[in-house]
């Protein structure tokens, strides 16, 4: 920290060892196990001798000391610091501890040992540019409407919206959804049902915190994606990969694979990451195997406002009869990502044991964006940025499955672009991760099919997004790929 903020000093009149020795030794300790850094401020001789209720002389006395011994340099109108000239082997001395065997914490200790180490998150994730995965298209956006709502908000404050919100979610939010998901997405539920979550993600961790124990087992599509896997693993359980075809997961292979699996997680709408919906047979065996084995369904529904033809797809969830499926949503893709907005819609006979997890988790979500989206959605702006978004989002996606087809002069096989904001090609005889480490250099940020893959044997190809591309923006960037795929101009 750069400001004067002094370490944990305890001094004790009673012991024989005289204040300023104390400060002294408090200072010279906090040096040597960089706990002060070289150049950083440490507070006037006035204001400690305030803060520990002593005479300044003791700081003093402590002061002349740390300088003489070089821990310390005093400038002119410039307070007193930590000195820039110590030598890197006293800082970094005390913490060397660390490196010893006998006091270092092993991988197995801790409950990350669960989870690959490190955690994959690629030079390609998360970055903005062409092709980028979970981009939106966030210079669309209604800034003025949302940064009005977002005023009146704040100027109409109160004491009470300082507090702890309902660790379920703000009421007129979840009615606001409730509404909006038996309409537009077929989802049986009511407000008491939805608890509003961090995104997703959260909201996946909550689901296997509530129904898995270690040691369950869970089908997972394959290929399908992979941060859900570590959710998974970080709760101890066991994913079991399960093949996609063109109908979506495979329930035969799944019985077949681990029929007394406790859960599954699907993407029936737009499966992440090749983009098939799964068919009505497919549902209904799902819905078949985990009403009578007992098992859960968790549904991330994670994009399914954007259907470019046909009708749109209901939810599973509404076709269950067994009260066995937990439907996971966000706004990430339909609104931005930084508003960290989902939710989930949990049977009702389960809210409270999904209630106990989120209370001990992070007890309730922040209220101000809840009160803004509340607002946005009953105002209206919502249903209407999703229309212009569809429009727009289609007409990216035209462009970008005509540049692929034209530009790369060789046969190409694109998949899921009947909805969403991505499609996957696949490749043969090609390396994705290797064209994936070039085309960084081009500022094509290319999602390896490869590294959805839990299994050895994968599929080739690249997941294409093109929320954040301009269509006039898409021949230049489809070129790009080309050159990377050595198709020639």
């Amino acid at each position: 920290m750069a400001g004067p903020i002094p370490p944990i000093i305890a001094v004790d009149r009673r012991i024989r060892r005289p204040l300023h020795g104390q400060i002294y030794d408090a200072y010279r300790e906090a040096i040597v196990h960089g706990m002060l850094h070289p150049g950083q401020r440490v507070p006037s001789t006035r204001s400690l001798a305030s803060d520990l209720g002593i005479s300044r002389i003791p700081v003093l006395g402590a002061y002349a000391q740390l300088i003489a011994e070089g821990y310390f340099e005093g400038q002119v109108g410039a307070g007193t610091r930590v000195s820039k000239s110590l030598p890197d082997q006293l800082v970094q001395r005390g913490s060397r501890h660390s490196d010893n065997p006998a006091t270092r914490r092993t991988a197995k200790d801790a409950k990350l040992s669960l989870l690959p180490i490190p955690i994959q998150n690629p030079h390609w994730s998360r970055q903005y540019g062409a092709f980028a995965v979970g981009q939106v298209a966030s210079e669309q956006f209604p800034f003025r409407e949302w940064n009005r709502l977002m005023s009146r908000r704040c100027r109409n404050s109160s004491a009470r919206s300082l507090d702890y919100g309902h660790p379920m979610g703000l009421k007129d939010l979840r009615e606001a959804l409730a509404s909006y998901l038996r309409t537009s997405r077929g989802v049986r539920c009511e407000a008491a049902q939805i608890m509003i979550v961090s995104g997703s993600q959260q909201g996946l961790d909550i689901a296997a915190r509530t129904l898995l124990e270690p040691g369950d087992r869970i089908w997972m599509e394959e290929p399908g994606y992979r941060y859900a896997r570590y959710v998974f693993a970080l709760n101890g359980c066991r994913v079991i990969p399960v093949p996609v075809d063109d109908e979506g997961l495979n329930v035969a292979a799944g019985k077949q694979r681990c029929p007394e699996a406790r859960g599954a997680l699907v993407t029936p709408s737009h499966q992440y990451p090749l983009g098939i919906t799964m068919s009505a047979s497919r549902r209904m065996q799902l819905l078949d195997w985990a009403a009578r084995s007992g098992s859960w369904i968790l549904e991330d529904d994670y994009d399914s406002e954007y259907r470019y033809e046909g009708m749109p797809i209901s939810s599973l969830q509404g076709l269950d009869t067994s009260s066995r499926v937990i439907y996971v949503g966000t706004f990430s893709k339909v609104l931005f990502p930084s508003l960290r907005l989902g939710y989930l819609v949990i049977p009702a006979d389960l809210v409270e044991r999904f209630l106990a997890v989120r209370l001990a988790m992070d007890i309730a979500p922040p209220t101000l964006y809840q009160a803004v989206l509340a607002d946005f959605i009953a105002e209206g702006h919502f249903s209407r940025h999703i229309r212009r978004m569809r429009v727009l989002y289609r007409d990216r996606r035209n462009a970008l499955v005509e540049h692929l087809e034209t530009e790369l002069r060789r046969p190409v096989q694109i998949r899921g672009e009947q909805a969403g904001m991505h499609l996957c090609i696949l490749l043969n005889g090609l390396s994705d991760r290797e064209i994936v480490r070039r085309a960084a250099q081009a500022n094509l940020w290319l999602a390896p099919l490869s590294s959805c893959y839990a299994a050895s044997s994968v599929r080739q190809g690249f997941i294409l997004g093109f929320g954040s591309i301009a269509v006039s923006e898409m021949g230049s960037a489809v070129r790009k790929l080309r050159a990377l795929l050595g198709t020639g101009s």
